[in-house]
């Protein structure tokens, strides 16, 4: 089973359903390009041809295509169809790109994690999921008591509920 924190997407959910893969830092050069920084850990969603939805405060969403991306210091350099210039990149400085989650069965994706009730596979619950917390060796689902539970020893999910196979004694 793969992780995903953040696509599908770290990303968090937004209300209708869209998770939030990243935002438009600032321009880059004089050609309509863009600062990039992606939630998503999937590059692929700046793929050229992929539409973004763009949100920001005071103006009605718009779906922005990409022209071209390529990484740039750990982020990316990006080129929307139709926003040529300086001017038309600057006015989408701090924009927010969502899009729809990826359908990929064997990922665990953050916004399906966190308010899961977790249950050992003896069926003992331990609460719900409240986040998830990033770390080297396998992210940790982290419970409303406290609790930390590396990614790792979850067996299954449905819908609602993470089954895990723990350590003994890691509850206590």
């Amino acid at each position: 089973m793969s992780t995903s924190s953040t696509d599908g997407d770290d990303s968090r959910e937004a209300a209708d359903g869209l998770l939030e893969i990243g935002r438009i830092d600032r321009p880059h050069g004089l050609r309509g390009e863009v600062i990039v920084s992606l939630v998503s850990n999937l590059p692929e969603r700046l793929s050229p041809g992929s539409g973004l939805v763009a949100r920001r405060s005071g103006v009605a969403d718009e779906v922005l295509v990409v022209e071209s991306s390529s990484p740039h210091q750990g982020r990316s350099i990006v080129r929307f169809a139709g926003h040529d210039g300086r001017e038309a990149a600057e006015a989408l400085r701090g924009t927010l790109l969502l899009a729809e989650p990826l359908v990929d069965p064997g990922a665990l994706f953050a916004h399906e994690l966190i308010g899961c009730e977790l249950v050992e596979v003896s069926g003992r619950s331990h609460g719900r999921v409240a986040a998830l917390q990033e770390n080297p060796a396998s992210d940790l689902l982290v419970g409303e008591q406290g609790w930390l539970v590396p990614l790792r020893f979850v067996v299954s999910r449905e819908k609602g509920r993470i089954v895990v196979e723990a350590p003994e004694g890691l509850f206590e």
